[in-house]
């Protein structure tokens, strides 16, 4: 057998890469609707936390315990990186905001500004040079999000520490998406250590701010426990993993392009948010924006 063949069995292929960024995406969407769902009922974002990482840490507890809680030739910078990016830090911001900002806004806050926030590093830090549909697709972003603060001024909708939050938390996730890259680490194993080190970060949380698990009701535990233990913090972290691996991060991230419009239509449905012109015309721009951002439509060398 050759090298190229042998490169090719060993390497992830790009339909595993679209499974993965597909199914992270919606589970996206599904999570901001979930998480906005649970300022309803008695539980905080540390509880919900404590749901979140708790999960996937069981779940993935052989594979943790096989790496320890620093995993060899992981320099520190980029396991500290990861494990706030998309761990502890990234949850608490993100859900302390999307409990006061409806469902749509959050979509566009969070989902446009995630390929936004990685591309601004990969221009600053990587010293890549985006083609001029990327360019254009960075201001339709700018726009998107542009258009949404135009509507929460005239209708003070959405909280001004929702515009500071949410886009905050998609820095964050933007350099776990590089420092995961560049960690060696398999999926699974990033998401194993994160989960362990962001359980034990909301346990110690809980043990100083106290919890509300054992007065909500079963259903609302039972809902937490899917969306964000099973689906966001069990099956996205390693699906979004498989993307990066798959087509790096920069196409991954084009998939989040749909997550504002989903957001927007899920807030309306299911959760009976009012959606306006404004609110439409932003998801829809955020989300083409994400798209040509990314470099899906760019010509291929």
């Amino acid at each position: 057998m050759n090298t190229l063949a042998l490169a090719r069995m060993n390497s992830p292929s790009t339909t595993t890469g679209y499974i993965g960024g597909s199914v992270t995406v919606l589970i996206w969407a599904s999570w901001i609707l979930a998480t906005r769902h649970s300022a309803a009922t008695p539980l905080g974002t540390i509880d919900i936390g404590l749901i979140r990482y708790g999960v996937p840490a069981v779940v993935l507890a052989p594979v943790w315990w096989r790496l320890g809680l620093l995993p060899k030739g992981v320099p520190l910078s980029l396991l500290a990186l990861m494990v706030a990016g998309s761990g502890a830090l990234f949850f608490q911001l993100t859900a302390f905001a999307i409990h006061a900002t409806p469902a749509a806004s959050a979509g566009i806050l969070l989902g446009g500004s995630m390929p936004l926030a990685a591309a601004l590093i990969g221009v600053f830090v990587f010293r890549e040079r985006p083609d001029a549909g990327r360019w254009l697709g960075l201001a339709a972003i700018v726009a998107g999000v542009g258009i949404l603060l135009s509507s929460s001024l005239s209708s003070a909708g959405i909280p001004w520490t929702s515009f500071i939050l949410l886009p905050g938390a998609a820095l964050l996730w933007a350099s776990y998406t590089h420092a995961f890259k560049r960690s060696g680490l398999t999926a699974v194993e990033a998401g194993a250590v994160i989960a362990l080190w962001s359980f034990l970060i909301h346990l110690g949380l809980a043990l100083i701010h106290g919890t509300s698990l054992a007065v909500t009701p079963a259903n609302e535990i039972a809902l937490q426990v899917m969306s964000q233990g099973v689906l966001s913090g069990l099956t996205a972290m390693v699906a979004y993993g498989m993307a990066v691996r798959a087509l790096g991060g920069t196409q991954a991230a084009a998939f989040t392009a749909i997550t504002p419009v989903l957001a927007t239509l899920g807030g309306g449905v299911l959760l009976g948010e009012e959606i306006g012109l404004f609110e439409i015309s932003a998801a829809v721009i955020t989300g083409l924006g994400v798209a040509l951002s990314t470099g899906l439509f760019s010509p291929k060398h």
